[in-house]
């Protein structure tokens, strides 16, 4: 990067961090620092639950996800705003009437401590591992850049990060994130408008969605019912609608965000708010991932995305077979080009048969590609050639002008820095109220449980950072959180539902359902082809189901 693009990288994350800190010094208790003392407004609540769900995988690995598989990914959004109105009539004024500091409270108060302790259990197992997936993304921009090893570069952002959410606590967290959302939105249509720029001036808006459509990359809706398809409208609109639930209705990272509310009213506004812009705001980061690939049908992508790897293999052994793969993928491109070119030059009664010739010249370079991608494993067995989530990386530092560089990856350690720190924030205080507050009968200070807050909160940055160093395993990150999520959300869910809707359901049922629901799920990920967003469906239904027939049972 340039010198500029330095100056508006730095500034605009130290103004973040400085402002945040300012707007929320002072927090002297446990309950200021996990609960904001009930002051946010619903513009800052809603900014911070976008903000807390829009990781930097989210402006890393979803562009990727459309350049290599299309829009088809944005129906998995479907059932969230559906979600929103559900959890801000009935789930909203329950937290805020019983002045909870976590979720997972309710669950006592409903049933008994078992079923409180697993609620918890199961948000600090999938939160924890996730967190450890939000430091490694923006990891990756990090060492690309700055040529350091992977592992120093997690250790030093996570470092970073841990830092900035142990001294300032959710109010800090939640102030940070509205300036960070606001940057977030305006990089999203920077990136856009730089693309529709780049294109060559005989390519306009219609033609590139033209020419994404005839490659198969919008492919928005998909009504047709396949279990094993992850991404379709049914599995969206269902699956989805259970995901959502369970993450904004019961996951601390999430509903800490709007515990933080003034009033109900302010924590349903700012919920109702998410609900609006979420779907359009994906649809959007989706798009800019379809037209970088529209973009490089006319102009000459690297054969793999990877630059640093790359540039190590093609300086080995390796790097003369290396060198005629590019020479081939030189001519496959110059192939593809043309054909692309002829397509948007071509009228209506023609565009079938070139359609039918830019997909096989596009196949022909992805072939090539792949042959790549073959020999770099060969030269680098250890090193991961899934390379999609370098894409929308690999444009910005190449085509985007000095300066804009500098915002836009401003726009990914924003979205680092707001997602980490509210999982921090969540799991921490989800330590404290949930495991270490309840299992100590004596009365503590509030500086002693202040001091213990921020001490779990960074051990929990500690062992994100530790599971960070193994995320480079992982195939699509921005699949690999939903999909973690989706393994234990279900049940998660289910003991929420039935703690709301099924009031004649006591703990013990409740409790043996969970676990069968739990152990299901888990041998339908390892050993069925069920889409993800359907393990949120079954995992809540049993335990809906199976607890009910069992406290039948019981009473007779």
């Amino acid at each position: 990067m340039s010198l500029i693009d330095w100056i508006v990288l730095t500034g605009t994350l130290a103004f973040i961090v400085i402002y945040g800190a300012w707007k929320t010094r002072g927090a002297g208790d446990m309950a200021a620092y996990f609960r904001g003392d009930y002051s946010l407004k619903w513009p800052t609540i809603g900014l911070s639950i976008m903000a807390t769900q829009a990781s930097a995988i989210t402006f890393l690995s979803t562009p990727g996800q459309a350049f290599e598989d299309g829009m088809r990914f944005v129906q998995f959004y479907f059932g969230l705003p559906l979600a929103m109105i559900v959890i801000a009539a009935v789930f909203v004024p329950i937290y805020h009437r019983l002045k909870v500091y976590t979720a997972y409270e309710y669950l006592e108060h409903r049933f008994d401590v078992r079923v409180r302790y697993l609620g918890a259990f199961l948000f600090l197992l999938q939160r924890g591992a996730a967190a450890g997936i939000t430091i490694y993304a923006p990891a990756i921009i990090l060492g690309t850049i700055l040529g350091w090893s992977l592992q120093l570069t997690i250790v030093t952002l996570g470092g970073l990060v841990v830092v900035y959410t142990v001294i300032g606590g959710t109010r800090a967290v939640s102030e940070t994130q509205r300036q960070q959302m606001i940057v977030m939105l305006v990089g999203l249509g920077i990136a856009l408008g730089l693309i529709l720029w780049r294109l060559p001036a005989a390519v306009s808006t219609i033609d590139a969605v033209r020419l994404a459509g005839a490659m198969g990359r919008m492919n928005v809706v998909d009504f047709h019912l396949d279990f094993s398809n992850r991404y379709n409208f049914w599995s969206g609109i269902t699956g989805g609608f259970f995901l959502a639930m369970a993450y904004f209705g019961t996951d601390q990272s999430q509903v800490q965000r709007y515990l933080s509310g003034r009033s109900v009213g302010e924590s349903r506004l700012g919920l109702l708010f998410n609900g609006l812009f979420k779907v359009p705001m994906q649809f959007v980061i989706l798009f800019i991932g379809v037209m970088v690939f529209v973009f490089y049908l006319f102009v000459r992508p690297p054969i793999f995305f990877n630059g640093p790897l790359l540039a190590r293999v093609a300086a080995g052994p390796q790097g003369p077979e290396l060198a005629k793969l590019e020479q081939r993928f030189d001519d496959a491109f110059a192939a593809q080009r043309a054909a692309a070119e002829a397509f948007v030059a071509a009228p209506p009664e023609a565009r079938e048969a070139a359609r039918g010739r830019l997909r096989d010249e596009a196949g022909r370079a992805t072939a090539v590609r792949a042959e790549a991608k073959a020999l770099i494993k060969k030269a680098a067995p250890d090193a991961d050639t899934k390379d999609a989530d370098y894409v929308f990386l690999s444009f910005i530092l190449r085509y985007v002008p000095q300066g804009l560089v500098g915002l836009l990856i401003a726009v990914i350690f924003c979205a680092s820095m707001s997602s980490t720190s509210s999982e921090l924030a969540a799991l921490g205080s989800t330590t404290t109220i949930d495991f270490y507050k309840r299992a100590r009968p004596r009365t503590t200070t509030p500086g002693e449980d202040l001091f213990v807050s921020k001490l779990f909160t960074a051990v929990w940055g500690a062992i994100a950072v530790g599971f960070a160093s193994f995320a480079g395993l992982i195939d699509n990150l921005i699949q690999a959180v939903n999909i973690l999520g989706s393994v234990f959300y279900g049940t998660l869910l289910g003991l929420f539902a039935v703690a709301f809707f099924v009031r004649r359901v006591s703990a013990t049922p409740v409790l043996i359902a969970a676990f069968v629901a739990q152990t299901t799920v888990a041998i339908l990920y390892f050993a069925s082809d069920i889409g993800f967003l359907w393990y949120n469906v079954i995992g809540c239904g049993i335990v809906v189901v199976l607890s009910s027939i069992l406290e039948t049972l019981r009473r007779h």
